[in-house]
Formats: structure tokens, C-alpha cells, sequence
């Protein structure tokens, strides 16, 4: 199938901006792209006049309104977060603590709605934040319940990025994990995505019986101890149940 350079390219520019480069310089930009100034000014001044890039009054670019403004879009198409904002409201009420919705996109979680609990002193997750599936408890889940041809396509190219010392590390220790997670119906993250963090997770189906999506509540281990953690994910199941009812599941 053919490529088209220019779009490739401004798509690729688009890319560059993430949680870690919020604005860039042109010069920045032509470096990474390998490209001349004035082919990346050219297509800098595309995406601007589309407003899919600003330009502050410094001369550095960020990304423009037109991508929230598609994003939110997107989000509304999901049905999902309007069935699963009550029970994760009440949940997040009566534990305190952070809840999430996530669903997969290739090898990786996108939060798609969260609810801050008041207790929570967890801040490094938002709407659109990604995460990997290996280290995080969302992701367990989504690659756990996945079709099997389908999770096996993913194993096979799969990446074990090392984001703290107990990052499960090696293909034989995820899919030991994931059969503990197929065989629990629940997952954990012990500190493996993000030092003192602690989740659990459990799985969201949809009418045909399919994981749409996965729940989770995150915990700060100083403050939580293993058996509220325990209690928090039994909760977190049950919750789980009545979001999947709402999409039409119901168990054989």
C-alpha cells in the first residue's frame, strides 16, 4: 500500500509531543525527524493553519485545540464510559482511592475515564495516559482475556521494558502471570509501573462475552495494606460485574 510522505511525515510530528516534550523548538524537531528546517516548517505551518499545532509568541510549537476537539469526539463514541461513570463514582466514594477505565490499543492501555478519590495521593494518571501491558494491572487483564491467536501474536515481538525493579522482566514470567490472572479473574500491579504504587484490576465484557475494557483502583503501598488492598479488589469485581451487565453480559 502506498505511503504518502507529507502526511506521513506531519503525523510523525504530531508524535513527538508526549507527557515529556510539550513544546518544541523547529530546530528540536527538524533534528528528530532527520529533516531540513524549512520541509519541517512547511509542514508545521499545515498542521498550524488546521490548527493541529500552535506556536506560542517564543516561536515553540505545541499541540493544537483540534486534537482535543477530536479526542473528546472519539471519547463520546464510547458508550462505555457513560455505563461504567456510576459504579466507578461509587466505588472510588466508598474506597477513597482512584479508579480507572482502560481499554487496549495494541500493546498498550489507554485510560479512557478516571474518578479521583479522596484519599488518593496518586497524580500520574489521566485521560489518554498510556500504559504498558506487562507492568500495569489494567494491562494484565486486557492481555489476559484477549483471544489466544490474538495474545500470541502480540508475545511474539512483545518489548519487557524495566520500569522499576519488580517489573515482571521476561516472556516466561508474563505468561506465568497472566494464567494466575485468568485463573483469578483479578490482577495486580506490586509496585511494578510506578515505585509505591499498587493496583488491582479486573475485567469489563461485553454483550458477545469479550473484554471490553478493564477496571482498576490504585493505592499508594505505604498507606494500604495488603488485606484493604484484597477487600479493595473484591469490591473492584463486583463493580466490574455490573459494568459488564450494563453492556449486556451475562454469565452461562
Amino acid at each position: 500500500m502506498p505511503i504518502i510522505q507529507s502526511l506521513d511525515r506531519a503525523l510523525n510530528i504530531l508524535d513527538l509531543f508526549d507527557e515529556n516534550h510539550r513544546e518544541l523548538k523547529i530546530t528540536e524537531i527538524s533534528a528528530r525527524m532527520g529533516l531540513h528546517k524549512s520541509t519541517v516548517h512547511s509542514l508545521l505551518k499545515t498542521l498550524q493553519l488546521h490548527r493541529y499545532i500552535e506556536q506560542d509568541e517564543h516561536g515553540l510549537y505545541r499541540l493544537g485545540m483540534r486534537l482535543l476537539e477530536k479526542g473528546q469526539l472519539l471519547l463520546q463514541g464510547f458508550d462505555i464510559r457513560e455505563i461504567a461513570g456510576g459504579p466507578l463514582r461509587e466505588l472510588s466514594d466508598e474506597t477513597g482511592q482512584s479508579v480507572h477505565l482502560v481499554i487496549r490499543d495494541g500493546a498498550q492501555g489507554v485510560y479512557i475515564d478516571k474518578v479521583e478519590g479522596s484519599r488518593a495521593a496518586i497524580r500520574y494518571s489521566r485521560i489518554g495516559r498510556r500504559v504498558p501491558l506487562h507492568s500495569s494491572a489494567v494491562g494484565k487483564v486486557l492481555a489476559a482475556f484477549m483471544p489466544d491467536a490474538e495474545r500470541e501474536r502480540l508475545l511474539k515481538n512483545y518489548e519487557y521494558s524495566r520500569h522499576t525493579p519488580h517489573t515482571i522482566a521476561s516472556e516466561a514470567a508474563f505468561r506465568d502471570e497472566l494464567r494466575s490472572v485468568r485463573d483469578k479473574g483479578v490482577a495486580y500491579d506490586r509496585e511494578e509501573n510506578e515505585p509505591g504504587v499498587r493496583c488491582a484490576s479486573a475485567p469489563v465484557y461485553d454483550h458477545a462475552g469479550n473484554v471490553a475494557a478493564a477496571i482498576s483502583i490504585s493505592t499508594m503501598a505505604a498507606t494500604v495494606d495488603d488485606e484493604e488492598l484484597a477487600s479493595f479488589a473484591r469490591r473492584l469485581s463486583e463493580t466490574a460485574d455490573r459494568i459488564s451487565s450494563g453492556l449486556g453480559f451475562r454469565r452461562k
